[in-house]
């Protein structure tokens, strides 16, 4: 285990099953503390959640979402969200691109992996082109809007993982070609 990985307690507090009160403790043959009731014996196992998005282009600009829901309300985002099950990574970052920005893209390319430890979270970012261009503000956002690199609004983005998501698109853009990333942000001290 590293010394820089945060001690995560289990939240879960009654059996899912049976209703009775868990403990945290070490079952047997795991060796990490986990939720475990009291009666039955299920153990309740917390894992990181998937966060997958869309780096969406259009001559030229990037697509941005303005926040309309916390954390982060009023920023600007990639849309992106949490994965639902029975989904792919790619339907996934499909179906929040259209649920947040009403755009859709006919591929898209692997483009950033980057772990966040301290929050269990990891996103997947794609890259694609917008299908003809077409937006529109979802519930989740105020507003949308497609940004030339001289437009975004560096001190108004919602998430590091984002800006670095940006940042390395216009990077690969500088370099000619685009890579797949790999990356891990740490909590700020």
């Amino acid at each position: 285990m590293k010394d820089n990985l945060i001690k995560h307690k289990p939240r879960q507090k009654y059996c899912s099953y049976c209703g009775s009160v868990v403990s945290v403790k070490i079952p047997k043959g795991d060796n990490k503390e986990r939720a475990v009731c009291d009666h039955c014996d299920t153990v309740f196992y917390e894992n990181p959640k998937i966060v997958s998005g869309c780096l969406l282009t259009w001559k030229n600009k990037i697509l941005l979402c303005k926040r309309a829901t916390e954390p982060r309300a009023g920023y600007w985002t990639l849309p992106a969200g949490f994965l639902e099950n029975n989904e792919t990574i790619e339907e996934g970052a499909l179906r929040e691109t259209f649920e947040e920005a009403g755009a859709k893209a006919n591929s898209l390319n692997p483009f950033l992996l980057c772990n966040l430890p301290h929050i269990s979270q990891i996103y997947i970012m794609f890259h694609g082109e917008l299908t003809d261009g077409k937006f529109s503000a979802g519930l989740e956002s105020s507003e949308v809007r497609l940004f030339s690199k001289n437009e975004i609004p560096w001190n108004e983005i919602a998430f590091l993982v984002i800006s670095k998501t940006i940042k390395l698109y216009y990077q690969d853009l500088k370099n000619g070609t685009m890579g797949i990333h790999f990356d891990t942000i740490n909590k700020k001290p």
